[in-house]
């Protein structure tokens, strides 16, 4: 059985592999009884279009009445303070950075799962005006907004590409061509961007499309164009929410799933429920085009690609994390890496994820067909840095 001190022991663990509150808040938050007394869901998230379909879910009442709270999703302000709650059962589903999750389930043994994908791409690296080549961002600092999340790992197979060397607690050098990465908050980084503190930043949306707005800064890669349909965010669930209430895990799967296919069907309607809704703070005309990029106003490497954006498809892909594990070894982090040698990149998958939901929600709604996915679910990994 799951206890507060086991929830303590894993959020003191979390705050030590790097990036979270300090001990002495995750004591105080794992110290108080998170019970969920009322049998309903509580959902949590950043507030980013990433998080489109949980909260799309919850503007069109697609979640099932007494099943998933009918009160706003839970908005956290950092990808650390929704771990935290997370880990603690202040909240009981998440849309997660894919990289975390294999931390929290490998490295801190927390009994989680995904469940799904949340969604694919919506993430770009943003520079500051007068950078055209990423060579320029030799001697800086750029910002990521978590060490274990897939902004960080592609920003550093590009760096890499571009002859620079990522380094973490060191100051950047021009000569030795090296850049400094920092996490900070994504809410944070546009004001960091303008008073020039920092040279860019990689991260989801609608940051990336609120400093070209401004002017401020420009988009240079969207990831998408790195890495093809990468997972940015997966939904996860604690495993005894699985174990015990399957009924329950696969009518929140089924509202996630039914609201992807509403946003892919009408995205300005989407941004449009975001914004009225006050789930999201950032402005409309913001929200819209991170929701719309037009593939003819930016640079694309791979034009085939199409679109780049923020997507909306929810089967969590065997080769897709396979590959992420791989990645991760190369992946400069200032926090423990070593529970990565323990791993087995093809034994991953079949412990992290639980596709049976999500299997079970897309074939309601007219296959994989009806997310432009391949009928046998089956696909080959895309990437490419230059």
């Amino acid at each position: 059985m799951t206890t507060r001190r086991t929830l303590l022991a894993g959020a003191v663990a979390l705050a030590a592999a790097g990036g979270l509150a300090g001990v002495a808040d995750l004591a105080h938050a794992a110290s108080i009884d998170r019970t969920n007394t009322s049998g309903q869901l509580r959902v949590g998230y950043l507030p980013i279009t990433d998080a489109a379909p949980l909260l799309i879910a919850h503007a069109a009442a697609l979640y099932q009445p007494g099943v998933i709270s009918a009160a706003k999703p839970v908005l956290f302000r950092s990808w650390a303070s929704l771990a935290e709650a997370f880990v603690t059962r202040q909240v009981d589903a998440v849309h997660m950075l894919m990289p975390t999750a294999i931390q929290l389930h490998f490295l801190l043994r927390s009994p989680i799962r995904v469940l799904s994908w949340n969604h694919t791409n919506g993430s770009a690296l943003t520079v500051a005006p007068h950078i055209t080549d990423l060579g320029q961002l030799a001697g800086t600092q750029v910002a990521i907004p978590f060490w274990w999340s897939i902004h960080n790992i592609i920003l550093q197979q590009l760096l890499r590409a571009h002859d620079l060397v990522p380094v973490v607690r060191r100051s950047a050098s021009r000569s030795a061509r090296t850049v400094e990465l920092i996490v900070m908050s994504p809410s944070d980084m546009v004001p960091a961007l303008a008073n020039r503190s920092i040279s860019g930043y990689v991260v989801a949306d609608p940051f990336n499309a609120m400093a070209q707005a401004r002017k401020i800064g420009r988009i240079h890669t969207f990831l998408g164009d790195v890495w093809r349909d990468h997972a940015c965010c997966v939904v996860l669930a604690h495993d005894d929410l699985i174990e015990q209430r399957p009924q329950a895990t696969a009518s929140l799967v089924e509202s996630i799933v039914a609201a992807q296919q509403r946003i892919n069907v009408d995205r300005g309607a989407a941004a449009v429920a975001l914004s009225a809704g006050t789930y999201l703070p950032q402005p409309l005309p913001a929200i819209k085009t991170a929701l719309s990029y037009r593939a003819q106003d930016y640079r694309f490497l791979h034009t085939e690609w199409q679109p780049q954006r923020l997507g909306f498809q929810p089967f969590p892909f065997p080769s897709f994390t396979k590959r992420l594990v791989e990645t991760m070894h190369d992946t400069v982090v200032d926090g423990d890496r070593g529970f990565l040698d323990r791993l087995d990149p093809a034994a991953v998958h079949a412990e992290l994820v639980d596709d049976s939901f999500v299997r079970a929600a897309m074939a309601a709604r007219g296959g994989p067909e009806t997310f432009d996915l391949p009928t046998d679910l089956n696909r080959t990994e895309q990437v490419q840095t230059r």
